[in-house]
C-alpha cells in the first residue's frame, strides 16, 4: 500500500536485501500498523451493509424459512465468520504482509501465485456483481427524475440495456477514482460508507412499520410449507450460504489485518463489526422483507425495488444514492484491494498495487456479472462455485500456520528466492500444498455441477476447508517435526502483538 514518504523510505532501506522478484513497496512488511478497532469495524460495516448482502439475506425467504429462522441462520453464520476472521488475521498482523505473501509459507515463494491468482479471478466476479447492483440503483434514480431516458432501457446487449451500460460505466469509474488515491483514501471512505447505509436501512424499516403497523411484520412468514426435517436442512443450508458469501473477503482479511495495531484491536473490531453489527442488519432485513408482503402483497427481496416504491422522490434519491455509496465501499475493500495485492504478488516489479486492482476491474466487465446474480437460485449456485475454490485455500492456510508451522513466521524468508530459503521447498513451489489443493477443489466442483448433489453443494466452502486442510495435514505431517527441530533457525521471526 502507498504510505507516507518517510515511512516508505525507511521501509525501502529495511527491505533492500529482499529479492526484487518477490518484493515491492506494497508487498513488503508494513511499518505503519495504525488501524484501530474502529477501522476494522468500519471495514466489516462496508462489507455487511451492501445491496449484495441484503439480496443474499433476503433470498433465504425463497428457501421456505420463516422470518425468525432466517434471522437465526444469519446470526449463526456470521459468528462462524467471526471465528474464522480472527484465525486468518493473525499471521498477516504478526508479519505485516498481505494474504498473497503469507501464502508463501504454505505454497512456496513462487507457488503462492496459485492461490493469489485464484482469489484474484474470484474478485473479477464479485467486483462486477457489486458494481452491477450499484449501477442498477443509479439507473432507478435516473429513471425516477428523468423518465425520458426509459427508451434507453428497451434494447439490451449481452444482457444489459444501453442505460444499464452507461450506469455501470459511471460506477466503474467512481470506484477506480477512490481506489487510485491509495489506502489512506480507502480508509477514510469505508469509515463513512458503512455507517451511512445504516441510516437508510433503519429509515426504510421505520417507514414500512409506519405503513403496515407492527401487526404487518410477521416473524412466521414463509414462502412455502416445509416439514420439520426440511426446515432444519434449509436452515443449515442458509447458514452455510452466509459463510460462503463472506468467504471472499474472509480469505483476504489479512490484507487489512496487516495494518492492525494489535490482535486485541482486531478481535475487538471483528466482535463489533460482525455479530453485533450483523444482528441489527439482520433484524432490519427481516423487518423490511416481511413487511413488503403486507404492504405490497408480495415479498420483495431486492432493496432497490423496495426503496423505489417509497413514493417520495427525494427520499428515494437519497436512499438509493446512499446504498450506492455503501456498495462502492464493499467493492473497494473486498474486490479491489485484495486482487491488487494478489496480482502484484505475481510480478512485483511489473505489477503495482494500482495496476493489480485495475486488472480486476477490467476483468470484471468481461464476465458480464449481471448474468450471475439474476435470481435467488442463481445467487446460491454462484456462491457454491466460489466456495469450492475458496474453502480449500482457507483450510490449507490455517493448517499450515497453526498446525505445521506452529504459529511461527520467518518474515525475511518470505522474500528469499534462493534454494537455501526456508520457503523455497522445490523450485519455489511446495508440492504437498498443491497436491492438497487440486483434488479438494476438483471434488467440490464435481459436487456443485452434479444436479443430484445440489443440496450438498451449498456446503462447498465447509467441504473445501475440511478436504484442503485434512489433505495438507496428512501430506505435510512430517514437516511439523522438521519445523520443531529448526525452532532455532536464524531469521526474523514475527511475534504476536496483543
Amino acid at each position: 500500500m502507498p504510505n507516507h514518504t518517510t515511512v516508505a523510505s525507511k521501509a525501502s532501506e529495511a527491505n533492500a536485501h529482499y529479492s526484487p522478484r518477490l518484493c515491492n513497496e506494497d508487498l513488503a512488511p508494513t511499518r505503519d500498523q495504525n488501524w484501530s478497532w474502529y477501522n476494522i469495524f468500519s471495514f466489516w460495516m462496508s462489507d455487511v451493509h451492501s445491496m449484495g448482502g441484503y439480496v443474499v439475506a433476503a433470498s433465504f425467504f425463497t428457501l421456505g424459512l420463516a422470518s425468525w429462522q432466517v434471522l437465526l441462520c444469519l446470526l449463526v453464520g456470521i459468528c462462524i465468520v467471526q471465528i474464522c476472521a480472527n484465525l486468518v488475521a493473525k499471521p498477516s498482523q504478526m508479519a505485516g504482509v498481505p494474504y498473497a505473501v503469507i501464502c508463501r509459507q504454505a505454497f512456496g515463494v513462487f507457488g503462492a501465485n496459485i492461490p493469489a491468482v485464484i482469489r484474484g479471478l474470484i474478485a473479477f466476479a464479485w467486483y462486477g456483481i457489486q458494481t452491477y447492483l450499484a449501477a442498477n440503483a443509479l439507473m432507478l434514480v435516473l429513471l425516477k427524475f428523468f423518465p425520458g431516458l426509459s427508451p434507453m432501457t428497451q434494447s439490451s446487449w449481452l444482457g444489459l440495456s444501453l442505460l444499464g451500460w452507461c450506469c455501470f460505466g459511471v460506477m466503474w469509474l467512481l470506484q477506480a477514482m477512490v481506489f487510485w488515491h491509495g489506502m489512506s483514501a480507502i480508509k477514510r471512505f469505508i469509515d463513512v460508507a458503512g455507517p451511512a447505509v445504516y441510516v437508510v436501512m433503519v429509515a426504510l424499516a421505520g417507514w414500512i412499520v409506519y405503513k403496515t403497523g407492527f401487526d404487518g411484520i410477521s416473524l412466521t412468514l414463509a414462502s412455502k410449507q416445509l416439514t420439520t426435517g426440511e426446515q432444519s436442512w434449509q436452515m443449515l443450508t442458509a447458514t452455510a450460504l452466509v459463510v460462503s458469501y463472506f468467504s471472499g473477503p474472509l480469505l483476504n482479511f489479512g490484507d487489512f489485518s496487516r495494518y492492525g495495531k494489535s490482535m486485541g484491536e482486531i478481535r475487538r473490531g471483528n466482535r463489533w463489526g460482525l455479530p453485533f453489527n450483523f444482528l441489527l442488519f439482520s433484524i432490519v432485513t427481516v423487518v423490511i422483507v416481511s413487511g413488503t408482503q403486507s404492504l405490497f402483497g408480495r415479498m420483495i427481496t431486492d432493496p432497490i425495488e423496495t426503496v423505489s416504491m417509497v413514493g417520495n422522490d427525494l427520499a428515494v434519491a437519497i436512499g438509493l444514492l446512499t446504498m450506492i455509496t455503501a456498495t462502492i465501499g464493499i467493492n473497494i475493500v473486498a474486490n479491489f484491494v485484495s486482487p491488487a495485492f494478489d496480482f502484484s504478488n505475481c510480478s512485483p516489479q511489473k505489477i503495482s498495487f494500482r495496476t493489480g486492482g485495475m486488472i480486476a476491474a477490467v476483468g470484471s466487465v468481461l464476465l458480464t456479472p449481471w448474468n450471475l446474480f439474476q435470481s435467488p437460485e442463481l445467487i446460491h449456485y454462484t456462491l457454491d462455485v466460489l466456495g469450492s475454490f475458496i474453502g480449500p485455500l482457507f483450510g490449507i492456510l490455517l493448517v499450515d500456520f497453526y498446525v505445521i508451522k506452529r504459529s511461527r513466521i520467518y518474515v525475511d524468508e518470505l522474500f528469499n528466492d534462493t534454494p537455501q530459503g526456508r520457503y523455497w521447498y522445490r523450485g519455489g513451489f511446495n508440492p504437498k500444498a498443491i497436491a492438497a489443493l487440486l483434488p479438494s477443489v476438483g471434488i467440490c466442483l464435481v459436487i456443485s455441477f452434479i444436479p443430484s448433489l445440489h443440496a450438498v453443494a451449498n456446503f462447498s466452502w465447509f467441504i473445501g476447508v475440511a478436504l484442503g486442510g485434512g489433505c495438507y495435514r496428512y501430506l505435510a505431517r512430517a514437516d511439523r517435526e522438521v519445523d520443531e527441530k529448526m525452532a532455532d533457525y536464524r531469521g526474523s521471526v514475527a511475534v504476536q502483538k496483543e
